[in-house]
């Protein structure tokens, strides 16, 4: 696959993941909390778990055409993908956070999360090429 093909999959993946991590949020958001920030804070993680699930499954098979299965492997791969997620998620959860704590609106808060999902997943992508889904021999050497 040519580099503008898969940069133009995987953005369309991270969009994928980026509505199905926003409409998560609203649906969670439309609860009614009793508390706002508890609310808030419950979407940002329930949206962060959902996009990340469809993610994954995403980049497995057609970013990195990784066809291993079994439960071992994918247990390995998701904890693998999930650890460099983290670094990825605190960049968006903070992009989030700083984007609702200037202007207290939803507008800006999904427009922080998009610009901080966008940064996350450029960073994310290496992370995994390199640790994730690099061939096993690759990946145990760097270990």
């Amino acid at each position: 696959m040519s580099r503008a093909a898969l940069i133009l999959r995987y953005a369309g993946f991270a969009v994928i993941a980026v509505l199905v991590n926003l409409a998560t949020q609203r649906l969670v958001l439309g609860i009614g909390w009793p508390m706002p920030g508890l609310g808030l804070a419950v979407a940002i993680a329930a949206g962060t778990l959902t996009g990340l699930v469809v993610k994954y499954v995403l980049d497995k098979r057609w970013i990195f055409y990784d066809v291993e299965g079994g439960l071992a492997n994918h247990g390995r791969k998701f904890a693998l993908y999930t650890t460099m997620g983290l670094v990825t998620t605190a960049i968006f959860w903070g992009t989030e956070t700083l984007f609702w704590w200037l202007w207290h609106t939803d507008a800006m808060r999904e427009l922080g999360a998009v610009i901080g999902l966008a940064i996350g997943y450029v960073t994310k992508y290496q992370l995994d090429k390199r640790f994730v889904f690099a061939p096993r021999h690759r990946a145990e050497a760097a270990e």
